[in-house]
């Protein structure tokens, strides 16, 4: 794994992320393996480019937490934008200037729709960053208010 890209400030700058959570629907005709070909390119593709996140999928639904270099994560968005096994993609929260990795060991993890709410509240009780501390907050109450199951 590519450990450079962590949020070490270089030459006497901090070094910034950009953080993306978006959820889509999934095309019809979308299998267990278009899921897991999804996640195996998901971890090759972010590792090379410092992206990090999870990516929880039920119902048909996608949800996606992406944070890393700002040109990397818009690049990867255009091409979510793109990929055919998405429908209606909405975007929940853009943050930038966000100096902290929510999930930052994860180059992309598979997370199960009935594990989500443990996974956002341990990332809550984690988080420094007050951006991110709301970000998971807002998405605890959608998840709330849907069920991903």
């Amino acid at each position: 794994m590519n450990t450079n890209f962590y949020d070490e400030p270089r030459d006497g700058s901090a070094s910034l992320l950009h953080n993306v959570v978006y959820c889509s629907r999934a095309a019809p005709g979308v299998t267990a393996h278009d899921i897991q070909a999804i996640i195996a390119t998901a971890r090759r593709y972010n590792a090379a480019r410092g992206i990090t996140g999870l990516l929880v999928f039920g119902s048909d639904i996608f949800f996606q937490w992406l944070e890393g270099p700002k040109a990397d994560v818009v690049e990867l968005m255009e091409r979510i934008h793109r990929d055919t096994r998405h429908n209606t993609v909405v975007e929940l929260s853009v943050n930038e200037e966000v100096r902290e990795r929510v999930f930052p060991t994860w180059d992309m993890e598979l997370v199960q729709p009935d594990d989500i709410r443990e996974v956002l509240q341990d990332a809550l009780r984690d988080a420094q960053a007050a951006v991110n501390a709301k970000a998971l907050r807002q998405l605890l109450q959608r998840i709330d208010q849907a069920d991903l199951s």
